[in-house]
């Protein structure tokens, strides 16, 4: 620890936002850190990362989590993630699709749940399947193998269709799913980070005037 370091103690648990940022570009001093011009993350470009047995990091990075136990800590990392890209929907209504159920899917439909919004996952495995089912984030669970999907959400909301989606898979059926299950001015956020580039059906976005928006990490979210 640093001299003069304040609010931290050896021996502390901590969270780390594994950011490296200049802290000097134009989006560091407007408050978005997390999208520095050279912004990185600590185990992907350098610093060594989570299974070192030493990491150097500034104190701002640094949450201490007091009691949480370590195993439940470690979901506050992605977790955040999910705080963020629910943070995205602004004005976006009352009815939510997630299309599939990793951590990310899974927390994602756990924060919208927490403010009292009606969540649909989607999702082909099993196994997600029942986690969905059995952490009780979703109101409903659909299969997109056996079910059409923006039929079954339109059904599910009386016709007008999602308020918002979250696309958490970084597959092109699971976009074009999103663009059929949105009502018209609907939302369609794009959790996932992508292998390859996508093809956007942009007659779809056009004639419903779907807002589609990206989101990346999180910024102040750990405390929250």
């Amino acid at each position: 620890m640093g001299d003069g370091l304040e609010g931290l103690e050896v021996g502390d648990n901590v969270v780390v936002e594994p950011y490296f940022v200049d802290g000097d570009c134009d989006m560091c001093q407007a408050g978005s850190y997390h999208l520095c011009r050279q912004m990185g993350f600590i185990g992907l470009s350098g610093g060594r990362g989570g299974l070192s047995e030493k990491i150097v990091v500034d104190a701002r990075w640094v949450h201490p989590i007091g009691d949480i136990p370590l195993d439940e800590a470690a979901l506050i990392e992605p977790l955040s993630v999910a705080h963020h890209a629910v943070a995205q929907r602004r004005e976006a209504g009352d009815t939510a699709l997630v299309d599939r159920a990793g951590p990310i899917g899974l927390l994602t439909a756990a924060v919208l749940k927490g403010m009292v919004v009606a969540t649909i996952i989607s999702e082909l495995s099993q196994a997600r399947k029942e986690k969905a089912t059995s952490s009780r984030v979703a109101d409903h669970v659909l299969d997109p193998s056996q079910e059409d999907v923006p039929a079954r959400v339109l059904e599910l909301t009386g016709g007008s269709g999602a308020d918002v989606a979250f696309e958490c898979a970084g597959v092109n059926a699971v976009l074009d799913t999103m663009l059929d299950a949105v009502r018209p001015g609907g939302v369609v956020v794009n959790v996932a980070i992508w292998g390859a580039p996508a093809t956007v059906d942009m007659q779809k976005l056009v004639l419903k005037e779907i807002d589609l928006r990206g989101t990346i990490a999180y910024v102040r979210d750990h405390p929250r």
